[in-house]
């Protein structure tokens, strides 16, 4: 959004610099993106009077002109119509830049004489597209700064031009009018009052406007008067300076009176050539689909289903909210004018603009909001400027439907809003505040004006007293010292489990990632999701159009961008959310990790050696361990299809409470996912890990023994199907008082054993607590740990 000070001073009556204002328009959420000094290129210009002015010798059309300049007497060669002597003039000496046409100045030789620099016309020195002649000023003296003298005799062509962020909740800044408002609640000035007074209709309108009722949604108010007997041409050089200096080409004097009142008042209008208009009526409809019309930059347009469209008799005339059509667009013949002033749906106008790809200056308003109360004083406002500066009669005012009803309003709490905003602002300069930003109050609640859509609620009244009390006010306060005591712990247990996570990772040798929740859906399919539950209506793009139903999909996809790159070998890990649908509850935390390639430890002869499902599955039970998981677990299979199907295990409370998870991805995922393994990870769900009973930070009791253990190795023959860890779990249950600890440490298949055969040995350690074991006592351990294999699993002892 760009605007001149001058503009803003037709609305503000302010003494405020420039500096002061854009200060202030960043801080009130306006933010300053630039300040264009228009009058920086013209400083090089001075002002000479033209004492002579002769025909040059050997050219009817050129004056030899000597000018006295601030380095005295030049002679200058000029061809304009105007160079004579006894003016004053604009000069560029050489080594000057003019930016109109692009050159810089020298001393040159023009018909064999010489000439020492250029008087200037408007155009060279874009001030206008004036090149009739060259600038004659009315007064200044030699020497002078024609920038200096611009700024004290027409201030409006070097008035600073300043542009500012418009956020998309605040269309009413899209206004000049907006952004002076915001300004004198600030303190910056006073509001003008800018109200006109209602022209009277001479006539009646001869032309009808309707509004289909299904489309009541989409335009739910057209207003409209013809203007007849109008001179069109070229707009006021008021006009045309505004429209320039905020980088808008003038067009013609009615085309521009729809661009000054978009810019000023936020208000797009649109004028139709009434004498085009067949059949003498307007009809606002959704279009079938196939309707096509030529619009107003040059270009045809073919309309789908929906769209909101202007039309009369022949066909489309408009596209509503977005542009006008050329067959009925106004020219230098026009003499007679419908104009139009409509209120368009935000959402309908956005599809709309965006289907067509036609980005004007109303689909930017009309998407974002404008002020429905205001349409019929828009009509207003731009009917008493035709007439006055382009003449004619309006007719009466004729409408379709009615203006939306936007009243709505809210309670102001003054204490609640000191509590939030952390700032001592008076009750009194709180109502004033919402006063000056045309809230209006009644009693404690706040009637929201209509310009303000994005006012809804008693939070953003908070907001409104907030940036104009202005937040760079707000002073920190210490928080309040407890003056006995240990204060409570301020993280809760999941949080506490988290951290834990995240640093056994880290200190285990994985990097941390944080990647998007948002996963294509062929990837989280692969996963178990990338159904309708969990996608989203507005994706960034087509590679985040589910939520993730896990974190492994994105730590895969970030082992394939950095093997891509060259690295081979990556342990990686995220701590994050997972989502099975959309709905509150339906996520839960995960932490994963992924080891790729090769670990840092060496074999034998001292090489590194691929990563296995054992480095997962002791990295998973170290960080259980970390965040309080019990000691005796279960290693079950039957794991998700994304899982090698022999090399996996899940880790549980009994048959249903499951903690984690471990194994090699299934190499049917790693292609899928353009990964090259093999690749191990685990995934573990902190909060299915059940809190300890009794919590504090003591340690429990150091129960040592200085008893010599023993241990004793057993071998047992099993099916080949027999897990290693039901023979192990057996064994650990046969004494619960003196076996500590029961362990594989060979497996043997073949041989004499037959086919459907195994041995598993098994090393069993037996710590005594109160008395050395004897060996009758050592026999009846024995004796238990081989009846309880043999009952758990069938086995029997090797011999």
């Amino acid at each position: 959004m760009k605007f001149t000070l001058s503009w803003l001073k037709e609305h503000l009556d302010t003494t405020a610099s420039v500096d002061e204002i854009t200060y202030a328009l960043t801080d009130l959420g306006l933010e300053v993106e630039g300040v264009e000094d228009r009058g920086a290129k013209l400083r090089a210009f001075t002002l000479g009077f033209v004492k002579s002015a002769e025909k040059h010798p050997d050219a009817d059309r050129l004056r030899v002109c000597q000018v006295e300049t601030d380095e005295g007497l030049q002679q200058i060669i000029c061809g304009a119509p105007n160079a004579r002597e006894g003016i004053t003039v604009v000069i560029a000496k050489p080594g000057v830049y003019v930016p109109g046409i692009d050159t810089t100045i020298g001393v040159g030789k023009i018909r064999g004489i010489e000439s020492f620099g250029m008087m200037a016309s408007e155009r060279e020195l874009e001030l206008s597209e004036e090149h009739d002649g060259i600038i004659e000023l009315p007064s200044g003296n030699v020497g002078d700064s024609f920038t200096d003298w611009l700024a004290e005799n027409d201030p409006s062509k070097v008035d600073p031009v300043i542009e500012i962020a418009i956020t998309p909740n605040r269309p009413d800044a899209l206004g000049v009018r907006g952004i002076a408002r915001d300004l004198a609640a600030r303190g910056l000035g006073k509001l003008k009052a800018r109200d006109v007074s209602m022209v009277e209709g001479a006539f009646a309108c001869p032309v009808s406007i309707s509004i289909d009722d299904d489309t009541l949604d989409q335009c739910p108010v057209f207003f409209g008067r013809v203007i007849r007997g109008v001179k069109n041409g070229p707009s006021p050089v008021w006009l045309q300076d505004k429209l320039r200096a905020i980088g808008l080409r003038p067009i013609s004097f009615l085309v521009d009176v729809t661009n000054f009142y978009t810019y000023d008042r936020n208000r797009p209008l649109h004028v139709f050539d009434a004498d085009k208009i067949v059949g003498g009526a307007l009809r606002v409809h959704r279009a079938r689909g196939g309707e096509t019309m030529m619009g107003l930059d040059d270009k045809e347009y073919s309309f789908s289903d929906g769209m909101t469209l202007i039309s009369d008799e022949s066909g489309v005339q408009s596209i509503g909210g977005v542009m006008g059509g050329l067959a009925t667009g106004v020219t230098e013949e026009t003499v007679n004018v419908f104009v139009e002033a409509a209120y368009f749906d935000t959402v309908r106008t956005a599809y709309t603009g965006r289907a067509l790809k036609i980005n004007s200056d109303a689909r930017y308003r009309f998407e974002r909001g404008i002020d429905p109360a205001w349409t019929p004083d828009g009509l207003e406002h731009a009917t008493r400027m035709i007439m006055e500066h382009a003449g004619g009669e309006a007719s009466e005012v004729v409408s379709a439907g009615k203006v939306p009803d936007t009243s709505r309003a809210y309670k102001l709490n003054a204490k609640r809003v000191i509590s939030l905003v952390g700032m001592e602002i008076p009750e009194a300069t709180q109502r004033q505040t919402l006063t000056a930003l045309g809230f209006r109050l009644e009693g404690d609640m706040a009637h929201v004006p209509s310009w303000r859509p994005d006012v809804q609620g008693e939070a953003d009244l908070v907001e409104e007293v907030a940036r104009i009390a202005s937040l760079t006010k707000l002073e920190g306060r210490p928080l309040p010292r407890l003056t006995s005591g240990v204060p409570r712990p301020v993280m809760s247990a999941s949080q506490r489990r988290e951290v834990a996570a995240r640093r056994t990772a880290a200190a285990l040798g994985y990097n941390e990632c944080v990647t998007y929740s948002f996963i294509d859906q062929p990837s989280a399919a692969l996963f178990g999701g990338g159904t309708d539950a969990t996608r989203l209506e507005n994706p960034i793009s087509n590679d985040m159009s589910h939520m993730r139903p896990a974190l492994l999909p994105g730590l895969l996809q970030a082992a394939a961008r950095n093997q891509a790159r060259g690295f081979a070998d990556m342990a990686l890990f995220e701590v994050g959310p997972a989502f099975s649908g959309g709905e509150p509850g339906e996520q839960h935390m995960e932490v994963s990790g992924l080891l790729v390639g090769r670990t840092g430890a060496k074999d034998v002869l001292g090489a590194a050696r691929d990563v296995d499902v054992f480095d997962v599955k002791a990295d998973v039970e170290a960080i259980l361990a970390a965040i309080g998981a019990p000691a005796k677990v279960q290693i079950m299979r039957d794991g998700d299809t994304w899982w090698h199907p022999g090399r996996h295990g899940r880790i549980c409370l009994g048959p249903k409470k499951m903690l984690a998870v471990f194994g090699e991805v299934h190499p049917k995922v790693l292609a899928a996912m353009d990964v090259k393994g093999p690749a191990m990870a685990f995934t573990l769900w902190p909060a299915e890990v059940p809190l300890p009973r009794k919590t504090g930070a003591t340690r429990p009791a150091l129960k040592v023994s200085d008893l010599q253990a023993v241990e004793r190795d057993f071998a047992f023959v099993v099916d080949t199907n027999v897990e290693a860890l039901a023979l192990v779990n057996a064994a650990m249950g046969a004494d619960k008082t003196l076996i500590t600890d029961a362990r594989v440490f060979d497996e043997f298949i073949g041989g004499s054993l037959g086919e459907g055969k195994k041995s598993l040995a098994l090393t069993i350690r037996l710590q005594p607590r109160e008395q050395t074991l004897k060996d009758a006592d050592i026999e009846a351990v024995g004796a238990a740990v081989v009846g309880a294999v043999t009952k758990a699993t069938g086995g029997v002892l090797r011999r």
